[in-house]
């Protein structure tokens, strides 16, 4: 004890327990059903992590004063857009049930969390459903910070949706999940080369309130982006994210 208490990794600690916590994710994950990713499959265009807020007309900058300090500061978009985008494509039953949390599932690959992720603050990705899944509160540090359950979520996603994320940062691991490429103790119910269309327990699915929900969002989105008075609308971003995964809106 001369050099103190000693402690591995965490995530070594955990190593060998990864069966366990990936049957978990498998049983109670929530996944959005393929075809409600072809028929839109980027629902907040206009956002991603860390974008200003503004009010419905795109004039006014979100503020949040402190009570015990009076210091007001500008707000920035955290993961609201993407919780609501995931939770509209899942059609989930109100009230919305606790204890569950949203997972880009090509997020974060710092498990200390000090880097930031470019990949969710890119407005393609943020929102987009096939890069999202609901997991109960209690597992999503897993996801974040395990790298061998955040790979089976990415294949996972590549053989349920036919898409890996084309972000540079995660080019390496996209291109690995594009081969085929399956990871020990990936689970026997998710999709894979050899069990093409399968859906994984958890699915969602794609019922006419989700079809009626995306021709809302699509409006919207042609609303927003004809209007001239938006003064902070970011339109031609907007119109290069919808032109990036082929958006119709017409």
């Amino acid at each position: 004890m001369a050099n103190g208490f000693l402690v591995p990794d965490g995530n070594a600690v955990l190593r060998e327990d990864i069966p366990a916590i990936v049957e978990l994710i498998e049983r109670t994950a929530r996944w959005v059903h393929p075809d409600t990713f072809k028929a839109l499959p980027v629902w907040a265009p206009h956002t991603a992590r860390g974008r200003p807020l503004y009010d419905a007309s795109w004039t006014r900058r979100y503020t949040n004063t402190r009570k015990a300090t009076g210091v007001t500061a500008d707000k920035f978009e955290g993961n609201v857009a993407a919780l609501n985008a995931l939770l509209a494509a899942l059609d989930v039953a109100l009230p919305r049930p606790k204890n569950w949390t949203v997972c880009h599932i090509w997020g974060y690959d710092d498990p200390s969390f000090a880097q930031r992720s470019s990949v969710v603050q890119d407005p393609r990705f943020f929102s987009c459903v096939a890069n999202m899944v609901w997991l109960p509160t209690s597992l999503k540090g897993f996801t974040d910070t395990v790298p061998e359950i955040k790979a089976m979520l990415r294949v996972c996603s590549y053989h349920l949706y036919g898409w890996a994320c084309e972000h540079e940062s995660v080019r390496a691991q996209a291109d690995q999940v594009r081969t085929g490429w399956i990871p020990t103790d990936y689970p026997a119910s998710w999709p894979s080369p050899d069990r093409p269309g399968v859906l994984p327990p958890g699915t969602a699915p794609f019922t006419a309130r989700i079809k009626r929900e995306i021709e809302r969002r699509k409006e919207k989105m042609r609303s927003d982006l004809a209007n001239a008075d938006y003064l902070h609308y970011p339109k031609t971003e907007v119109e290069a994210v919808l032109d990036f995964w082929k958006v119709q809106l017409g």
